[in-house]
């Protein structure tokens, strides 16, 4: 009676998958258990097993054979000497390279020019109504003389380290089973060709940095860390592939009194004791440009809220505008004069809630009586 665990129990399947489910089981489970990333003290052993229930249980013949037969199968077993063919299960390269960067299945690196991250500050006014923005900065550029290629008049040569294919493949044995691991050619940096001679211009790398002006528009009603995507703005592409993208990010300056919520703006308002009980009118600048009018009806308390409809940010999506959410606050003076405290002592009876001092004897009296 075989020792080994059943295969399909190793895969974590049911006996009827199909080979769709025996794929993305095996990429799941390789990922996990790669010997080369896997922290799991029994990583190795667990690879082998999950390379061998997959040799097995994708190969029709043998499945067929297994699912009658097990383990040990009508002639003494499966015995090792698997030669699994990973190349057409993770789209034409090794595993190494699908899961773990390990060069592309023979092909050579792109060149295209990587993306650029400029972080750009902005003002909630120029939030507010959308602006446009110009900046100079020292940018990579393509070099003229060598046409981006790093090579004195662009004159490149067929590496010999991996005979122009941008990849040097090696064969690796992993218990019973053999597959091909490719890396990127170091000598060449995966283009398959080298420079003849170096480009004085460039120093090799086929860019040189270049004074640019970078035009760009700020969206009304941007938020703090939107990105802004200039196609082709980036650094330049390599052998005439295309540039990479310039990313503007925004950072947002805090206002003194405005605070954000999507597209509302927040703020708190301080007033005293009589503009809340007699009512007032505050005018304040505001971010669009129009004066911001805060009505105070007369009976407001601290805590209470005022909307101001459609005067917050514009909404990205949807159009309109936000609302403004002011929120009242009682401001207390922490000094008075005597002439104040004269008059705050000759006003204390009339503002006292003696009427509410008495509601609450009277329950409390209550209270005690049911009880």
């Amino acid at each position: 009676m075989s020792g080994k665990r059943d295969y399909y129990e190793v895969l974590g399947l049911d006996r009827d998958a199909d080979e769709k489910a025996l794929k993305n089981a095996f990429r799941r489970l390789a990922r996990k258990y790669h010997p080369d990333r896997s922290d799991e003290p029994d990583a190795e052993d667990r690879f082998k097993e999950i390379q061998e229930a997959y040799a097995v249980l994708s190969d029709p013949g043998k499945r067929g054979q297994y699912d009658r037969f097990g383990h040990d199968g009508p002639s003494g077993g499966f015995g090792g000497g698997f030669n699994v063919d990973l190349s057409d299960l993770f789209g034409g390269s090794d595993i190494f390279s699908a899961f773990f960067g390990g060069g592309g299945g023979g092909g050579q690196r792109s060149g295209r020019g990587s993306d650029i991250l400029y972080r750009h500050t902005v003002s909630s006014e120029d939030v507010m109504n959308g602006t446009e923005e110009e900046i100079e900065l020292d940018l990579p550029a393509p070099c003229s003389p060598c046409s981006s290629t790093g090579a004195e008049g662009g004159v490149l040569d067929a590496c010999t380290d991996c005979s122009g294919r941008g990849v040097i493949s090696r064969v690796v044995q992993m218990g019973p089973f053999q597959t091909q691991q490719n890396r990127t050619c170091s000598s060449c940096d995966g283009r398959g060709k080298i420079p003849r001679s170096t480009c004085k211009a460039c120093k090799g790398r086929g860019r040189v940095e270049r004074t640019t002006t970078v035009r760009f528009g700020i969206p009304a009603g941007a938020e703090d860390g939107t990105r802004l995507r200039l196609r082709g703005k980036g650094e330049p592409g390599r052998d005439g592939q295309p540039a990479g993208d310039f990313l503007v990010e925004l950072e947002v300056s805090p206002h003194p009194w405005f605070e954000r919520s999507r597209s509302d703006l927040i703020m708190s308002l301080p007033l005293g004791y009589a503009d809340l009980a007699l009512g007032t009118t505050i005018t304040l600048d505001h971010l669009d440009g129009s004066p911001l009018e805060i009505r105070v009806p007369k009976g407001s308390t601290a805590g209470d809220t005022i909307d101001i409809p459609r005067r917050g940010f514009p909404r990205l999506r949807g159009g309109g505008r936000g609302d403004v959410v002011v929120l009242l606050k009682l401001h207390m003076p922490t000094k008075f004069s005597r002439k104040i405290r004269t008059a705050l002592e000759e006003l204390r009876e009339d503002l006292a809630p003696s009427d509410l001092h008495e509601r609450i004897r009277g329950e409390a009296d209550a209270r005690r009586r049911g009880g």
